[in-house]
């Protein structure tokens, strides 16, 4: 199976939710130090600024770094 087709298709439906830190962290299992470790690096989605500090990720960015950091070798 091609790396393409396992991403998740948009659908037009589907609103994008935006989630934060700890939903992100359940999601992947990983720690906050660790997100903003690789967010720094480029390895890691980078969140949406709400306002002040409060931020949140894409929940479409989040399942398709986890779905491509699955099928990677």
């Amino acid at each position: 199976m091609s790396e393409a087709s396992q991403l998740p298709a948009e659908d037009p439906n589907r609103p994008n939710r935006l989630i934060r830190i700890r939903e992100v962290q359940y999601r992947t299992g990983l720690g906050r130090s660790t997100i903003y470790r690789w967010m720094a690096k480029g390895e890691f989605p980078r969140p949406i600024k709400l306002g002040g500090y409060a931020v949140a990720w894409s929940e479409m960015d989040i399942e398709t770094w986890i779905l491509t950091r699955n099928a990677a070798p």
